[in-house]
């Protein structure tokens, strides 16, 4: 493929210089570097491997891939099947749910379940090919993620929030090499504006302590602590929710980017 650089001739005193411009336009739209996108399903698998990297390293991927026959796996096959996980959780999202991401490829990713709505239907669950968890997953796995994950986080949402409709927001990850852009404050503010506008609290669970802090400065307030416990540590969830504010409240409490630390989300 032939490269097109233009030229500009400079004449001098002397001679005639050929002066190179080698600034060529990208075809990554611009918008897509600042500006927060709902995407669909033709982008499932692009949004699925950012988060698949984004929690390569979390402890709650690592609990149910671990344990049991699973041990034996290999890194390799563990990972795809980390990858097809958050794949599938990707396309249930966007068959029931809402799906945002920002950056020039996929850089942060966030997966939110609007007021009322839930990804537990047969429908859903067929189409996004959640279905097939259950037999990819190896026994302990299964146990670990029907009979103690799915379980307890239904049974903490309830409790929490009792019969009020919120914006859950599932997953929320930037990948490693794009943290500290401000991206994960852009995806959280895009759906708070929208929250706020409709009176609507958020909802959330930070499988990192140490996010408690960055989440509070959104608004977020934190509720309970819950654990899963088949593993041989205890994984333990943060629970957080905010509430709505005012617009114009909203639009003071936003902190700036010099006022926010630079943390894995």
């Amino acid at each position: 493929m032939a490269h097109v650089i233009s030229k500009t001739n400079i004449t001098t005193s002397s001679s005639t210089v050929a002066v190179v411009d080698h600034h060529r336009r990208s075809l990554v739209p611009q918008a897509w570097e600042k500006s927060v996108r709902k995407i669909g399903l033709a982008e499932c698998e692009q949004a699925g491997i950012s988060l698949a990297h984004a929690f390569a390293a979390d402890a709650l991927s690592l609990y149910l891939l671990d344990g049991g026959e699973a041990d034996r796996y290999s890194d390799e096959a563990k990972w795809k099947l980390h990858v097809r996980i958050m794949t599938y959780l990707v396309s249930a999202h966007c068959y029931s749910g809402v799906v945002t991401t920002i950056g020039p490829d996929y850089d942060a990713v966030a997966l939110w379940m609007p007021p009322g709505a839930h990804m537990d239907d047969w429908w859903t669950i067929f189409r996004s090919g959640m279905w097939r968890l259950y037999y990819q997953l190896g026994s302990e796995g299964r146990k670990r993620y029907y009979e103690d994950v799915l379980p307890l986080l239904h049974e903490t949402m309830d409790e929490v929030m009792g019969d009020r409709e919120y914006y859950y927001l599932a997953y929320i990850g930037t990948k490693p090499s794009a943290r500290g852009k401000g991206y994960a404050k852009k995806l959280i503010m895009d759906m708070a504006a929208k929250a706020d506008a409709e009176n609507r609290a958020m909802y959330l669970e930070s499988s990192s302590r140490e996010n408690i802090t960055y989440y509070e400065r959104f608004g977020f307030q934190y509720r309970k602590e819950i654990s899963f416990k088949r593993g041989p540590v205890p994984v333990p969830l943060f629970i957080m929710v905010r509430e709505p504010v005012a617009v114009k409240a909203a639009e003071e409490a936003v902190p700036t980017m010099d006022q926010i630390e630079i943390v894995k989300v």
